[in-house]
């Protein structure tokens, strides 16, 4: 960004939060929100991608009860592209896969609170008039009742594993029949499996989409761009209102030229140099912690606003993931997480 671009973007938003400081607004303004994720409610087979019902319900108080705002995501993606101030802890709700218990189970629960959300659908699943999952005309009623419909393919793939032209035509499949099904095609997109390389996410950005999101946990907030965004997973282990207050809670952990660009490792590069560079506000920090589940506390190397991970090995084969936390003010957290994917 030039110097004269920033002090544009700068005025924007100062002129932006005087307006919003001067309607009355009590919360503070903010650049960032927490996305949540679910898939499946009440199904208790399915425990990885499941929220208990009595536990969607404690979050949903939560959120009621709470100093939070809850926004759709749509608002909260095109506050944060047009440099306009959020409340501070907004919140945004997703669901991934359309089951068929959004619809029965989370629906009447969300619109009871008047909660927003947004359902990402994959459009094969739905056409084949899967028993698990809605229908087209459920669909609809979700969408005539004000939930967004976002995209998550056709086939719901593996799309690091699939190629370019493969990639394409999942989406120029379901775009197609969302238009034809709901009369507009979505504008949101979730890469099934939280799964991308750098030619999935060119796919993605030449085929309309303004944002995409993964399933690393973070705080949106866009300064790295707007096809990585991070959502906070919630299911029956990792969905206590402990978690969530941490989630709903956090700040944002800004960082830019991160290495390796691309999530997908071989044998060549794993493990990772892994480093990124902090945002000017953090820079002078020296509180970051990074961890990984096989390996647990890593070595961080902070050599000014530079940061650099090093792993004592390699990732196993599949997914891994890396989380670095920093304190912020009033005893919340600073989040930036990002999945790894080991071929």
């Amino acid at each position: 960004m030039s110097y004269l671009h920033l002090c544009i973007a700068q005025a924007k938003y100062l002129v932006a939060l005087a307006l919003w400081l001067g309607g009355g607004g009590a919360a503070l303004a903010a650049d960032y929100a927490s996305v949540l994720m679910y898939h499946r409610f009440g199904e208790d087979k399915y425990p990885s991608t499941n929220i208990r019902i009595e536990q969607f319900e404690a979050h949903l108080d939560e959120l009621a009860e709470g100093a939070y705002t809850v926004w759709p995501l749509a608002k909260v993606i095109g506050h944060l592209q047009q440099d306009l101030p959020l409340p501070d802890r907004t919140v945004a709700i997703t669901i991934d896969d359309a089951y068929l218990s959004v619809f029965t189970e989370a629906w009447p629960r969300l619109q009871a609170r008047n909660f927003p959300f947004t359902v990402f659908a994959a459009t094969q699943p739905i056409d084949q008039g899967h028993r698990n999952y809605m229908s087209w005309d459920q669909i609809r009623v979700l969408q005539d009742a004000g939930v967004h419909i976002g995209s998550q393919t056709s086939t719901h793939p593996h799309m690091h594993l699939i190629g370019t032209a493969e990639a394409e035509q999942e989406l120029t499949q379901s775009n197609a029949r969302f238009l034809a099904e709901i009369g507009q095609r979505p504008t949101l997109f979730a890469y099934p499996f939280g799964e991308f390389n750098l030619d999935v996410i060119d796919v993605v950005k030449r085929n309309g989409f303004v944002a995409a999101f993964g399933q690393n946990s973070g705080i949106v907030h866009g300064y790295n761009g707007y096809f990585e965004l991070p959502r906070f997973a919630m299911n029956e282990q990792y969905g206590t209102l402990e978690r969530l207050r941490l989630a709903i809670n956090g700040l944002p952990l800004k960082v830019n030229q991160i290495v390796p660009e691309d999530v997908v490792l071989n044998d060549t590069n794993n493990p990772p140099n892994y480093g990124f560079t902090l945002a000017p506000d953090i820079a002078n920090d020296r509180q970051l912690r990074c961890f990984n589940s096989l390996y647990g506390k890593l070595d961080v190397t902070i050599m000014g606003p530079r940061a650099e991970i090093r792993l004592p090995g390699p990732f196993s084969k599949g997914r891994a993931r890396i989380n670095c936390t920093m304190p912020g003010a009033d005893g919340r957290w600073r989040w930036f997480g990002r999945q790894f994917l080991i071929d």
